[in-house]
């Protein structure tokens, strides 16, 4: 094999590489932060209002808002995965479950001086809830047959008023500072505590995946629901299992979320967070239309993304028009992993090859 071959054979492998896109966006966010402002990358220790000390930055705004991120990410590609769909339900499911956690916490009173229960028993209501809502999008998905995004639609019309309802749209607070722990710093450790739940998440679905069949079903339902009965497996209920798993994912957001203020508004509440999850299984390469995923290639999309918001705040970008930048990376997305764009881009390399290689 002469040189150019295998040199045109490593550039195919790297750029066909589900990683390379994602990386290369990382890259490029690096770039463009590093030539515009280079404190950019600039991490400092200081201490917070309670004099704790605390490490402060961009790149930690990233770590922090990008953990929350991943947790969803991990869910969303689940579920995309084994249903060739997305959850868009997901910011509006973060408001009933931390709505619900909060009246545990509370007790119905919307400022009281004491807690009404542990917060794990407040955690624990919010996961079931979180659990209800995926169960229920599962269901409507698995067993009626409906398409994701239009049965997701329901709790996304809804579910807003539907945490306003559980605390008779009072916006309850939390007294207890230890339950801001979750959502900030715990004292004495200067790395946000999102980072350590994401890192949880993480190890908690790399164990999964790496002891269980769930990623493989997953993946074989995605691919040919037919086929996986045929083998065995029940799609119904591993795409229903699915968007329970998400349905957790969002309680701990949903966590981390209310922790952050130590009290909700359900309007405002993790809004559109459900298309930046949905971006980060994209940016990772995943196939929005289901069957193979890269988990990790999500999770490290989810940072990207988080990235991406992060640095055009730092360019003055104003929060309304987030969304169009951020519709443009989609549109960018979806084009180069299009099977035509991939297949004009091969036939573009073999001419390339064939030419150097004739005139070799």
């Amino acid at each position: 094999m002469s040189k150019d071959s295998a040199k045109g054979g490593f550039w195919k492998r790297l750029v066909s590489h589900q990683m390379f896109i994602p990386l290369v966006a990382l890259i490029l966010l690096a770039v463009i932060n590093l030539v515009h402002d280079p404190s950019f990358f600039k991490i400092t220790l200081g201490t917070n209002n309670a004099g704790f000390p605390v490490l402060s930055g961009s790149l930690i705004t990233i770590l922090d808002y990008g953990s929350e991120l991943a947790i969803l990410a991990i869910g969303m590609t689940l579920v995309t995965a084994a249903s060739g769909g997305q959850d868009i339900s997901v910011g509006a499911t973060i408001a009933i479950a931390g709505s619900a956690m909060l009246r545990v916490l509370c007790g119905g009173d919307s400022r009281p001086d004491a807690l009404a229960a542990p917060i794990i028993v407040g955690f624990i209501v919010a996961c079931l809830a979180g659990m209800a809502c995926g169960a229920f999008n599962g269901m409507l998905v698995a067993y009626f047959k409906i398409q994701p995004m239009i049965a997701t639609l329901i709790l996304f019309t809804a579910g807003r008023s539907i945490a306003a309802w559980i605390n008779n749209n009072e916006l309850p607070i939390v007294p207890d500072p230890k339950f801001g722990y979750f959502g900030s710093f715990i004292p004495g450790i200067p790395i946000p505590t999102t980072v350590f739940i994401a890192a949880a998440c993480i190890i908690v679905i790399a164990l999964v995946l790496r002891f269980t069949n769930l990623g493989l079903y997953t993946q074989a339902v995605g691919i040919n629901e037919s086929s996986s009965r045929l083998n065995g497996i029940n799609p119904n209920f591993i795409k229903f299992i699915t968007f329970v798993i998400l349905g957790l994912c969002v309680a701990v957001a949903a966590l981390i979320k209310v922790s952050r203020l130590s009290t909700i508004n359900y309007s405002v509440i993790a809004k559109d967070i459900e298309m930046d999850a949905i971006l980060a299984v994209a940016l990772g390469g995943n196939s929005l239309a289901g069957g193979k995923f890269n988990m990790w290639a999500s999770i490290l999309g989810a940072y990207i993304i988080q990235f991406l918001t992060t640095t055009l705040y730092k360019f003055n970008v104003s929060s309304d028009a987030l969304a169009a930048y951020k519709a443009v990376v989609v549109i960018i997305l979806v084009v180069v992993s299009a099977p035509v764009f991939r297949d004009a881009i091969s036939k573009l390399t073999k001419r390339k090859a064939k030419t150097q290689k004739e005139v070799g």
